[in-house]
């Protein structure tokens, strides 16, 4: 059991279903008419091309939309920031917001 003074955990999961959109192209792919599957293969290709996104990646675009949205810019230390993430996903506690704010401040915008 964590003691009272311990650091609080953060865990927010960055989810990714890059894998499942490949397997359902090729599935697309494989059962398609001549007139649809250059257009499946095409975008096989694309995302084959794009590379897998880190997880802290992924969590600091989520975060920086969010950010974004409320209409103020992304810095690590920004309480500003920190209180938007908050207010646009209740759940987060405050240890996650803080960590998002970092990861988003880290990740280029688009």
């Amino acid at each position: 059991m964590p003691g009272f003074f311990s650091r609080p955990e953060v865990q927010v999961v960055a989810v990714s279903d890059r894998a499942e959109i490949l397997d359902a192209l090729r599935r697309a792919a494989d059962g398609a008419d001549e007139a649809e599957r250059a257009g499946l293969a095409r975008a096989l290709a694309v995302v084959e091309a794009t590379p897998a996104r880190d997880p802290a990646e992924l969590r600091g675009r989520w975060a920086r939309e969010r950010i974004e949205a409320a209409g103020i810019e992304p810095k690590a230390d920004s309480i500003v920031a920190i209180k938007a993430l908050r207010k646009a996903e209740p759940g987060l506690s405050l240890a996650q917001a803080v960590a998002l704010a970092k990861e988003a401040a880290a990740t280029p915008p688009r």
